[in-house]
Formats: C-alpha cells, structure tokens, sequence
C-alpha cells in the first residue's frame, strides 16, 4: 500500500507512486505498508516533519490485523525527521504496546539516527540496524540488537551500559 504524505489509503497494493490532487512533491513522504508473516512493515521515505506526517500517522494508527507480533517502521528512506515525526513513532510504539504488539525501527540514516540519540528515544525504541536484521531477530527471539551510532555505524557487541573489557569503564553512555 502506498499512502502519499497527508493521504490515507485502503489496504491494498496499488503500486500507484502519486498522489493525484496532492501536487506536494517538495519534501514528500513516502509510506508503503506490507506484511511479512507476523510482522507490518511500515516503510518511509522523504522527509517527515509537520507537513507530511499524516501519511506516516495514518499507516501506524488503527487496530492491529489478527496474527501481528510486531511493528516494523523501516527508515532507510528517510532523509529528514523533526520533533512531530519523533513524537508519532513514540505515541505508535505506546499504542503498539498497549495493544500486546512491539514497534521496532530498522535501518535509520545517519540525521536520524543522530536525533533518535540526542532525545534519547534510541533507549525506548528497538532499532535494529536494517529489516532483514529485524526480522531475523525476530524469528530468532533474540536479544537487542546493536544501535546504530549516530554517524549510522553500528557499534560493537558491547550492550549499552556494560563494562568494557580494556578499561573497565561503562560503554554505550552518553
């Protein structure tokens, strides 16, 4: 399903990449929702502020479909998010939980990784370093994955707040 920035959209797969009438193109935000087993993946694209944050609402919002464990919002595409982008990915990871479900990141950018670690979200969201990581750990039951750094890297195998080995000083703080 391809949902426009502002648009809502049924549930199925048009393949449509337009938003006829729209005729916002500057800074637009893609949103395209699948399933994968036990798992909606919510991938966005673009920029996510004020402007375009509608789309990106409406793919998260609603009630959950039978048979879903997890929330995966993949941001490998996204260039740009602002404090309203922030704060839907934190009210959908309440409302997740709320309903028995998990929301979890994959894959952010370097800028988004960076404000998902100034505000600190990073400690309240699962971010895993892309999908098939996510999914894998998933099927897996495994533990955290490693945060993305803010300049995107992935750190090592040290969790955050452990004693690392060559000073005994604790990792992963701020």
């Amino acid at each position: 399903m391809h949902l426009p920035a502002g648009g809502t959209g049924d549930t199925g797969d048009t393949g449509d990449t337009g938003d006829a009438g729209s005729g916002a193109e500057t800074g637009a935000l893609r949103v395209e929702v699948r399933r994968v087993g036990t798992v909606r993946i919510v991938a966005v694209a673009g920029e996510l502020d004020r402007d375009s944050v509608d789309g990106l609402r409406a793919a998260l919002d609603g009630s959950p479909e039978e048979g879903l464990d997890r929330i995966l919002v993949d941001l490998a595409g996204l260039g740009f998010c602002d404090s309203t982008g922030l704060n839907v990915l934190l009210r959908a990871r309440l409302a997740a939980e709320r309903a028995g479900i998990r929301l979890e990141l994959a894959g952010p950018r370097p800028a988004v990784a960076r404000l998902l670690a100034v505000t600190e979200a990073d400690t309240v969201l699962r971010i895993h370093p892309g999908v098939a990581a996510a999914l894998t750990a998933g099927e897996s039951g495994g533990a955290a994955p490693d945060r993305p750094a803010p300049d995107g890297t992935t750190p090592g195998n040290a969790a955050p707040g452990s004693v690392a080995p060559d000073d005994g000083r604790p990792s992963g703080g701020r």
